[in-house]
């Protein structure tokens, strides 16, 4: 029997009416709105759990919530259709069980999983809106790490996650302990968290530092079975993350790289730039799986992403990035102008340098390789700086002498704390200053002139030559270290022994310190001192 269709009522004040239009306005794409009126009909909702259950965006919501305006009631931020009116919805537009349920069966059945997941986002560091972090639920940490234990064979494999606020890492070792899990973040406060909780239960995680702009650890470059990220949504983050992916794959024939992506029904273009941008990478889509991933916010696509399944054609990676704007936020974002010219010269002004020099021009940031090679001194523009940068950018300088322009809430300067913290770290190697409030109450300068190695003990000499080669293998760096702090008087199979006897088989040994996490670089530089010892 065919269906008979009533053409949407116009000029009508009837609430039911508008909602009836505003469906039929939508086509075959109204499904979508009939479990936001399922939820309102059966209990209270907010306007948050409307957007994110059944993963519609926020405006198309707010939108519906109008239409019906007349027949609803609320209770602080909580919605509900009239209960004197809910049968008359539920007769007119039906009742959606089966998309109003966020919880998948096969989620249902892991809760001691789901349970432990839930405890550690409620500890996890607050997001950065800066990196664009919007949490997702811990029904999507855990629905994901089931959905590639059983799509993929995971046991004794290699999975990379390419950022992991939402702590993918720790649903996947729940699910599978057998996993060896890499997870490389520029947030430093995460990777210790995940770090410390991958300790204490003995699952195989390994934490790693980079900002993907500026390149990757070299250790894990073409290490991967697996690579998992869910990027910021702008193209050109989509672009980079996916590229830096495939440049982490092992073998890109048999590899696979999986990425949340989502846009909103309303700007289509702007996921035909993104899908385009993946394309251009040489990836094939293997299979788009919709609404997969669901967000405590992110309400402008509804709070839910569609998880990628995409796979390489070739090696076509990353590369070289240069851009620092791939965020949607702050001073990173693709419409951030940057600091002004007068900003710029005042920090060249302030770089301490020999008389001789000019003042040196203002240089990018970025520290994959050693900076400033051949140079009297440097000025390294970090005001877009989250946090990490100012520290790398540290390790990775050649000159003795520099200064970088920071944000005047940076961690490492807003605070007395902040400032100990990271002088404690690099006081071997620099004598650092604050110059708070410069060059305008935006900013601050900091300037780092280099301690004069004849001022510092033995043990402050060895972390000296280990921060002088942040980029050599950090077991080889120690050793030449020993050895020439001693002057000679220490032979290099010497020296291994004392860093046998500090360490052990460190597994951080293998790796360069500039890509090591802040807070296993705090913990090793006492331990490279006291080897003099």
């Amino acid at each position: 029997m065919t269906g008979h269709y009533s053409p949407p009522l116009v000029g009508t004040n009837e609430p039911i009416d508008r909602v009836r239009a505003l469906l039929a306005e939508r086509g075959v794409h109204a499904r979508k709105l009939r479990p936001v009126l399922t939820l309102l009909g059966q209990d209270w909702h907010t306007l948050a759990e409307l957007v994110r259950l059944p993963a519609v965006p926020r405006r198309t919501v707010q939108e519906l919530l109008a239409a019906a305006e007349e027949d609803l009631e609320t209770q602080g931020e909580r919605y509900r259709i009239a209960p004197y009116r809910a049968a008359a919805y539920a007769e007119a537009f039906g009742v959606d069980e089966g998309l109003t349920d966020p919880v998948n069966a096969l989620v249902s059945r892991h809760t001691d999983q789901l349970r432990s997941i839930l405890a550690d986002i409620a500890n996890v560091p607050p997001p950065l809106a800066a990196l664009d972090h919007v949490q997702a639920t811990a029904d999507t940490a855990l629905k994901r790490s089931l959905w590639l234990d059983s799509t993929y064979d995971l046991t004794g494999r290699k999975l990379l996650c390419l950022g992991d606020h939402d702590l993918t890492s720790l649903a996947v070792c729940a699910v599978n302990p057998d996993v060896e899990v890499t997870v490389v973040d520029l947030d430093d406060r995460l990777l210790e968290f995940i770090d410390t909780l991958a300790a204490e239960r003995g699952w195989s995680i390994r934490c790693l530092h980079a900002d993907f702009r500026f390149g990757l650890p070299p250790s894990v470059l073409e290490s991967a079975d697996l690579v998992f990220s869910d990027p910021p949504y702008t193209p050109e983050g989509m672009g980079l993350f996916a590229g830096r992916a495939v440049d982490c794959l092992a073998d890109p024939a048999r590899g696979r790289v999986l990425l949340a992506y989502g846009f909103s029904d309303r700007t289509p273009a702007l996921g035909l730039k993104v899908q385009q941008e993946l394309q251009r990478l040489g990836l094939v889509f293997e299979a788009i799986l919709p609404a997969f991933n669901r967000f405590d916010g992110a309400q402008a696509i509804g709070s839910a992403a569609d998880l990628y399944v995409c796979r390489p054609t070739s090696r076509k990676g990353g590369g070289s990035h240069g851009k620092t704007g791939i965020y949607t936020h702050g001073p990173q974002s693709l419409e951030s102008s940057g600091p002004s010219r007068d900003a710029l010269e005042v920090l060249s002004d302030l770089a301490p340098r020999p008389e001789s020099s000019p003042p040196p021009k203002p240089r990018k940031p970025g520290w994959y390789e050693p900076i400033g090679k051949g140079a009297a001194s440097l000025a390294v523009d970090l005001t877009g700086d989250p946090g990490p940068w100012l520290l790398r950018t540290l390790l990775a300088s050649v000159p003795a002498r520099l200064a970088a322009l920071v944000p005047n809430n940076h961690p490492n300067v807003s605070s007395e704390k902040g400032q100990r913290e990271l002088t404690s770290l690099v006081d071997s190697r620099f004598r650092l200053k604050f110059l708070r409030g410069t060059p305008d109450n935006k900013h601050t300068v900091v300037v780092a002139e280099q301690v004069p190695a004849g001022e510092l003990p033995p043990g402050k000499l060895v972390v000296r030559e280990v921060l002088l080669r942040a980029h050599g293998k950090l077991g080889n760096v120690w050793r030449e270290a020993l050895v020439t702090a001693s002057r000679g008087e220490l032979t290099k199979r010497e020296a291994r022994e004392r860093i046998d006897a500090a360490v052990g088989d460190h597994p951080d040994l293998d790796l360069r310190l500039v890509d090591l996490p802040r807070h296993r670089i705090a913990a090793l530089l006492p331990l490279v001192e006291g080897s003099v010892d």
